[in-house]
């Protein structure tokens, strides 16, 4: 059994009927949460009801954790692998109206993450390893309050990224999603190693391993156009196009061996949103990807 400790590319033709129920499917979902949410008087907003923000500690949107080992946090939820000390996925649902909100200052406050019962990474095993310390959580996802952005910073969401993989094409994907995630009104965001690849190596005197790859996966449940995508990007400098690492999330699940929306949708749903891939309905950029090529690899 899971320890649960709480802290506060194929392209299908889809059927658009599928696709609808799912929507509806979706909503129905979201609502019935946040009815119980509200009825159980846990501190959970709804980013159309005026709230700031939207605390976590919620199960029914999870992945599958292959380690038993889930930690929340107030603002996002990890399975933490000890085995390659950080999490396997990191999951949250990422809001317009907290983007909306004013952005604090970039902290810098790495540190162990006190919940991870084994111990997690420390920043010393970083240092001097010409990896950076990549958050799965971008800071920026989390800039609406302070406690928020300070999650961020706990090791156990932090994995050694090659530099100008971390402010090239990572980057350039964090800064997508959230354009996305303000044009959709939510999305929910899933983000890891992809632990099943042989490590690069290893760093540190915890023996933090080295990704080869990392993945995310984004699922849009509102109507009128519900979607998905996924990408798995290697962990190195690229100077191709962002869309061409985009894929059908069932690919990304059979790469990483994780179920990442199974929870949300009925079998029959989730195959038809996870196995189909309509890069039309995800607006790329091609400024971005030219400050990437031109600028942000040579960081």
């Amino acid at each position: 059994m899971a320890k649960l400790r709480t802290n506060h590319s194929r392209q299908g033709k889809g059927s658009s009927g599928t696709i609808i129920k799912v929507g509806i499917f979706g909503a129905i979902i979201s609502g019935l949460f946040f009815l119980f949410n509200m009825f159980m008087g846990n501190n959970t907003t709804s980013p159309q009801d005026g709230g700031e923000e939207t605390v976590e500690n919620e199960d029914y949107y999870l992945p599958e954790s292959s380690t038993g080992d889930i930690i929340h946090h107030a603002y996002y939820t990890l399975s933490y692998s000890e085995k390659h000390e950080q999490a396997e996925w990191v999951a949250y649902r990422l809001t317009r109206r907290e983007l909306e909100q004013p952005w604090l200052e970039r902290g810098n406050n790495f540190r162990p993450d006190p919940m991870a019962e084994t111990g997690s990474a420390t920043p010393d095993d970083y240092r001097n390893s010409g990896y950076d310390r990549g958050h799965l959580v971008p800071a920026a996802d989390r800039a609406f309050n302070e406690e928020a952005m300070d999650e961020t910073f706990f090791m156990s969401n932090i994995s050694p990224q090659a530099k100008n993989f971390n402010k090239g094409i990572w980057r350039e994907l964090e800064e997508l999603t959230r354009s996305w995630a303000k044009r959709d009104g939510q999305l929910y965001v899933v983000t890891g190693p992809v632990l099943a690849l042989k490590p690069k190596g290893q760093i540190g005197e915890n023996g933090v391993s080295v990704p080869a790859a990392f993945y995310k996966v984004l699922l849009d449940l509102d109507e009128p156009q519900v979607k998905a995508i996924g990408f798995i990007i290697p962990n190195e400098v690229s100077f191709e196009p962002l869309y061409k690492f985009a894929m059908p999330v069932d690919k990304v699940e059979e790469v990483t061996g994780i179920d990442f929306f199974g929870a949300l949708m009925p079998k029959q749903l989730e195959e038809e949103v996870e196995g189909n891939l309509n890069i039309d309905l995800w607006e790329f950029s091609k400024d971005k990807f030219q400050q990437r090529i031109e600028k942000w690899n040579n960081q």
